[in-house]
């Protein structure tokens, strides 16, 4: 069967990749609106991109104030400061937050409207150049043509998509992501394996996209706790940095499936970071994903080396995975601070939201209402 497939137009990649952006980004216009957040500010490293758009005489305002989970609001008000300041272009710099709401500011920048009234629409119209450059390796947000924003008065992430949302030009420089604290580290890779996973193991996975998500994986696996446990390991961190992007790639392509269907309504109910709320469930959720596409799980196992096949391949591979959480002490609801009760209160809700999200109908073994909810409950076992 023919399949298309989509990549950022232009990706430039390696160390010092940010330094030697110049020349790249001067074909963009005279005046970008960069999206970011505090830490980058705070950390030097607007300062590092601000003295490359000057040496290329390129100016910048400055939207500083995505240090969360994107919303709507941000939106808003980011869009307000592009059109005043009369910015030509977008560029964020920073983790997957700053990257999915420059996406959304640029499309607003072309569309009417308001960004709540794209939620399940494409958005066709062609916005502003876009320039991705990610701090952390995990989202692939720089590969992809999807973004999610949180409604704020419904209280639903949004996933909004359109083949026009994938950046210009994704700039990939590991020593970026350094200054990734251990936690981000660890969130952040679960959520890029995640990606993987899920595209090799989606009903839409072609054979470019698996490409792209077995070579992940196998980045992943071999150097995350490497990442994890010393963050100036500079070759764990470029590792992780191309396998987040080669996981955006497969993901943009092939979807995800239920962990990111079941992760959002826990991040817009109890503000959960994405990759903490997708390593939270990726374990109960591959269990129940596994039957229906054993040989796709046993072949991931065999890529990283388990030396066992068919199904206690692929039920070893399941069981790899829960103990990498557990060497990056990713944390349970309960841990992180969850109610229980609200949890459990929510848990009608959630399952609801995560059937229309649309991502669980991608899984192999479709899951019910009922196995969703289950699956939520189970996390407090």
């Amino acid at each position: 069967m023919a399949s298309l497939f989509l990549t950022p137009p232009k990706i430039f990649s390696g160390t010092g990749a940010l330094e030697a952006s110049g020349p790249y980004l001067r074909d963009f216009g005279a005046k970008a609106l960069i999206v970011t957040d505090q830490i980058m500010v705070d950390t030097g490293k607007i300062q590092q991109l601000t003295k490359i758009l000057s040496q290329n005489g390129i100016k910048a305002e400055l939207f500083p104030r995505v240090n969360g989970e994107p919303t709507d609001e941000m939106v808003e008000e980011g869009l307000a400061i592009y059109k005043k300041s009369s910015c030509d272009f977008l560029i964020a710099l920073g983790g997957g937050s700053p990257i999915d709401t420059m996406k959304a500011i640029g499309a607003m920048a072309t569309n009417p409207g308001t960004i709540t009234a794209y939620m399940g629409k494409e958005i066709k119209t062609l916005p502003p150049g876009m320039v991705a450059i990610p701090t952390t390796a995990g989202t692939g947000s720089e590969a992809t043509q999807f973004t999610i924003i949180t409604d704020t008065k419904n209280k639903v992430k949004m996933l909004l998509k359109g083949a026009v949302l994938i950046p210009t030009l994704a700039i990939i420089d590991p020593e970026l992501t350094r200054s990734a604290p251990p936690n981000v580290t660890a969130a952040t890779g679960i959520d890029a394996l995640t990606h993987a996973v899920e595209a090799y193991t989606s009903r839409k996975a072609q054979p470019l996209s698996d490409t792209f998500a077995i070579s992940a994986c196998q980045r992943i696996f071999s150097n995350i706790r490497k990442a994890y446990s010393d963050g100036n390991n500079l070759e764990a961190r470029s590792q992780m940095s191309l396998a987040a992007l080669e996981a955006g790639i497969a993901f943009n392509n092939a979807s995800v499936t239920i962990v990111h269907g079941m992760s959002r309504p826990i991040g817009a109910l109890f503000h959960v970071p994405h990759g903490v709320s997708n390593a939270m469930l990726i374990t109960d959720c591959l269990e129940f994903a596994v039957e229906g596409a054993v040989e796709r799980f046993a072949e991931i196992a065999k890529a990283v080396g388990i030396q066992k096949s068919g199904r206690e391949a692929a039920q070893e591979l399941v069981k790899e995975i829960g103990q990498l959480c557990k060497y990056l002490n990713i944390p349970t609801p309960e841990k992180y601070g969850i109610n229980k009760d609200e949890f459990f209160k929510n848990v009608d809700k959630m399952a609801n939201d995560a059937l229309a999200s649309g991502s669980p109908d991608n899984t192999m073994r479709k899951p019910t209402k009922a196995d969703i909810a289950a699956i939520y409950q189970g996390l407090w076992q």
